[in-house]
Parts: C-alpha cells; sequence; structure tokens
C-alpha cells in the first residue's frame, strides 16, 4: 500500500512524495486523514523563522492539527476500533526517561517526539499517518473531521489558561494578547468562567471575529494606547488574568503595562529562539505571576469534553477560512504564509 505524503526539505521546500505503509508495531494505530489544520508554527518553519521544525536532521512530515478515521490497528491494541474518529497528542514522551518519571512535562522528555515537526513523528500532511495508540484520542462520531482538526488548537489555548494556573472566574478582567486561532480558544474558555474579556489584536477583521467568540471588548494596541485602554475597561486596575497568545515582541513587552497587580499569566505564543526586551522589574513592584509551558499534559481529553459542550454556541468551523485539497498543498502555504490579514485557518481535507 502506498500513499502521498509531504516532506519539508528546508525554507521554501515543501514537496508532496509517495511512500509506502510501514509494518505496523502491536501498539500502533493506521490513521486516514480527513482534515489538518496549518499552524501559524507551520508557516514559521517553512518560512525559514522558526527552528522547531528539524529539517537540518532530514525531512519531516509537518501537520500536528489533524483529524482522521482508523483504518488498521495493531495486534495489541485494545482501546480502539476500525472506524473510530481520532486526533493525536503533539508533544510525545518517552514516559521512561529521568524526567518523564519525574511527572514533569512531555516538552521536558529527553526523548522527546513531536508530531509534524520532526522525522521520527509524520503529521497530518499526508494521506495516513501512523501513531501508537496511547496518543490518540477519540472524538465523537458526530464531529466532523474539520472540528476534529480544531481539538490541538482549543487545547493549547485550554491549557493556556487552566493548565498553567491562570484560573479565572465571574471576578476577573482577562486580556487574551493577540486574536488568532490560539487567542480565540482562550477567549472562549475565559468567557466560560464568566470573566470579563478582552482581546487586544492589530488586525480589524480579528478583532471583529473575535468578538463572536468570547470576547466582551477588543483593543486595538496601535494607536500606542493599549495601556490606557485596557484599564478604561477594568476600572482602573488592569488585567487579572493575561493570556499572552501572539508571540509578537510588542505583545510580549505590554503583559508587563497591562497586567494590574496580582495578576495571573500565561504565556502561550512561541518566541523561543530570540530575546524580547521586557520591563521586567514591574513582576516585582505588580506581584506578578508568570507561568509557561511547552505542550499540554492529558489535557485531550479534557479538551474534546469541553468542545463539545461548547460547540452549539460557537461554530468552529466558521473559523475556517479557506480550504484545500491536499493535493493543493502549495496554493494552501501561500494562502497561509502571504495572505495572513484574511487567512485565519487554512484547512486541508482529504478525499474520503
Amino acid at each position: 500500500m502506498n500513499w502521498k505524503q509531504a516532506f519539508m526539505y528546508g525554507p521554501h521546500d515543501l514537496r508532496i512524495e509517495t511512500v509506502e505503509k510501514p509494518e505496523l508495531g502491536p501498539y500502533d494505530v493506521l490513521v486516514k486523514l480527513g482534515a489538518c489544520g496549518i499552524c501559524q508554527s507551520d508557516v514559521e518553519c517553512f518560512e525559514g523563522e522558526s527552528a522547531e521544525g528539524r529539517y537540518d536532521i532530514a525531512p519531516y512530515t509537518p501537520g500536528h492539527e489533524w483529524a482522521g478515521k482508523v483504518v488498521e490497528i495493531g495486534s495489541a491494541v485494545d482501546d480502539l476500533k476500525i472506524g473510530d474518529k481520532v486526533v493525536g497528542d503533539c508533544v510525545l514522551p518517552c514516559k521512561k526517561c529521568s524526567n518523564c518519571k519525574d511527572g514533569k512535562m512531555p516538552s521536558a522528555c529527553l526523548n522527546m517526539r513531536e508530531v509534524g515537526f520532526r522525522p521520527d513523528s509524520p503529521g497530518g500532511f499526508g494521506e495516513y499517518l501512523v501513531l501508537e495508540s496511547e496518543f490518540l484520542h477519540k472524538i465523537p462520531d458526530d464531529w466532523s473531521y474539520e472540528m476534529g482538526a480544531w481539538v490541538e488548537t482549543f487545547n493549547v489555548g485550554y491549557w493556556g489558561v487552566w493548565g498553567n494556573e491562570c484560573n479565572p472566574d465571574a471576578s476577573d478582567d482577562c486580556v487574551i494578547v493577540g486574536a488568532g486561532p490560539i487567542g480565540l480558544s482562550a477567549a472562549m474558555v475565559c468567557k466560560t468562567s464568566g470573566a470579563n474579556v478582552i482581546v487586544v489584536d492589530p488586525i480589524a477583521s480579528r478583532r471583529e471575529t473575535a468578538l463572536k467568540y468570547g470576547a466582551d471588548h477588543v483593543v486595538d494596541p496601535s494607536d500606542g494606547k493599549v495601556e490606557d485602554s485596557v484599564k478604561a475597561l477594568t476600572g482602573g486596575r488592569g488585567a487579572s488574568v493575561l493570556i499572552e497568545c501572539s508571540g509578537n515582541d510588542v505583545g510580549i513587552a505590554s503583559i508587563f503595562d497591562i497586567a494590574g497587580h496580582n495578576c495571573r499569566i500565561g504565556l502561550v505564543g512561541h518566541s523561543i529562539g530570540r530575546k524580547v526586551p521586557v520591563e521586567i522589574g514591574k513582576t516585582i513592584w505588580k506581584t506578578l505571576k508568570i507561568s509557561g509551558s511547552g505542550g499540554t499534559k492529558d489535557w485531550f481529553p479534557r479538551t474534546i469534553r469541553f468542545m463539545s459542550t461548547i460547540k452549539d454556541q460557537y461554530d468552529f468551523e466558521a473559523l475556517n477560512t479557506h480550504h484545500f485539497k491536499f493535493e493543493d498543498l502549495d496554493k494552501a502555504m501561500d494562502m497561509a504564509a502571504n495572505h495572513k490579514d484574511i487567512a485565519r485557518k487554512v484547512m486541508l481535507t482529504f478525499d474520503e
């Protein structure tokens, strides 16, 4: 059995090739892809702006926001059956090294694999993928594959709020910096707590979308008055919960200004590999509590239950602005990379 699969060889070098199905191990599962989102991190690897994608080791298959159907299982798999709709973890711990045995985050694993970023863990830019059953999670049968492809994204936003122990309730003023897919996910999560939710983003279309997905108020930071705007919306206090989802230098620096005293801050947006100038002294004088984490831990089942609860309140599939067949991957990447003003989420689809 052969199938088509994409490989990232380097910046702007993404090729679709034919591969042969590997022999399944006893705990392996063969998944037929139904949908796969293109993440901003995929774009940054494609553009050569991120070292997360390890094409320096060997070509790898991107795609960590995927959903598909089980079509074959290994001899020892007893928790999944053929026909189940599934999604999968992104950061994969070995569960055997000293850090894993200490209970640390999967990103601390000394033998960590990362689906869609390394040659040893192919992602969803292909017609099929193989992954161990322990990293797969069933989604409801009535979910579309595109809904399932949002689980990984929502999982990061959800963890950014609760896994980082920011723990909002109805007394809080929650500020989300960045209204991309993860920022919108964080806004929806914060809104379920009854908090006052404020989303900060310089792009007008993203601010308009945020008002439909959890935000009570939106702020345009491009006028240079973001601190004043946030204080005006919080009774002069500033944010009591702040989730940074932009990964942008200006956005990251702004959190120390717009955070109120004793603010709980969750860092989600990626900025690894560069130094960001910030006024770190405000951490002391404002008694800020800052937390962050690479990836999530044991969070996908909670995410699926959470999304099941709110899916009739928020139209997840309307967040997908562009759809491309997998064979048109070059056009999909062009849209995601070069039209960021309109491409909120570019979704790859696959034939049944």
